[in-house]
């Protein structure tokens, strides 16, 4: 792809996001795509959404877990951005119509005290760095087709990945917790949809370890020349499979102990 295709692909996603209309497979509509393309195409929707006056509140790591990779033939995770506006109240209600197919998924947030970055960032210095961690809730919403109705073929992690993660918006839990106050690897969730359990999970599946998981997000970054800043929250994975949100949707992820997030869409 070229710079102008990059461009382009960006303002298709971007009139997407606006309009409620999703836009086609990018992969089918340039086979020859590649990882390197679709973080061009979501470095553009990062430079207009700034230009728009957003402001990057923090990261999302994606496809973390080994059934999500062996479903999409991949063997790495991937990332997107966080902007001030995807963020959600705890027990927030998500007007009707502000997503397109959205989804939520349950995660671990890391949010920083300190910068950290680069490709020598290791576990120890992510512990250093971090503030706090916190239950949370990603909203997923994709504004590429998730099935091209020609072909039949799937969107790929290219597609995913130029959508910025899929990525839609957050919610963090009211608890706070010291990095070492649990084995993130056995933290869990319950999470239910309408009072019925859909998912459930453990830290374990996020790379192994969730903190893991926000070493990868720097040394990724670096490859860009950037750094996770202070007070940024990271979404290390998701250890659950998402769940489709209809609208009226009453979402609920019980971490037990440490804590827990609501949501509802109208």
């Amino acid at each position: 792809m070229t710079p102008k295709d990059h461009a382009q692909a960006a303002a298709d996603l971007l009139r997407a996001e606006e309009t409620g209309t999703q836009i086609g497979l990018l992969t089918k509509r340039h086979p020859e795509m590649g990882m390197h393309d679709a973080y061009a195409v979501q470095n553009e929707i990062y430079r207009a959404k700034l230009k728009q006056g957003r402001a990057v509140v923090g990261w999302k790591i994606g496809l973390t877990s080994k059934a999500m990779q062996y479903a999409l033939n991949i063997d790495t995770p991937d990332s997107g951005i966080l902007f001030n506006d995807m963020v959600f109240d705890h027990g927030a209600i998500v007007p009707k119509g502000r997503f397109i197919q959205p989804r939520i998924e349950a995660e671990i947030a890391f949010v920083l005290k300190s910068a950290i970055g680069g490709k020598d960032v290791t576990r120890d210095m992510v512990i250093a760095a971090t503030d706090y961690v916190a239950p949370s809730i990603e909203i997923l919403d994709t504004r590429i087709l998730r099935v091209d109705p020609e072909t039949k073929n799937t969107r790929t992690v290219f597609d995913t990945i130029s959508d910025n993660a899929a990525n839609a918006g957050v919610v963090l839990g009211p608890q706070r917790h010291a990095i070492d106050a649990f084995d993130l690897r056995w933290v869990g969730a319950i999470t239910t949809r309408d009072g019925e359990v859909e998912e459930t999970g453990l830290g374990a599946g996020v790379l192994n370890d969730p903190i893991e998981s926000v070493v990868w997000l720097a040394h990724r970054m670096a490859q860009y020349g950037q750094i996770i800043e202070p007070g940024q929250v990271v979404l290390s994975g998701s250890f659950i499979r998402p769940v489709e949100c209809p609208s009226g949707s009453e979402i609920s992820a019980d971490f037990g102990d440490f804590g827990r997030v609501d949501l509802t869409f109208e």
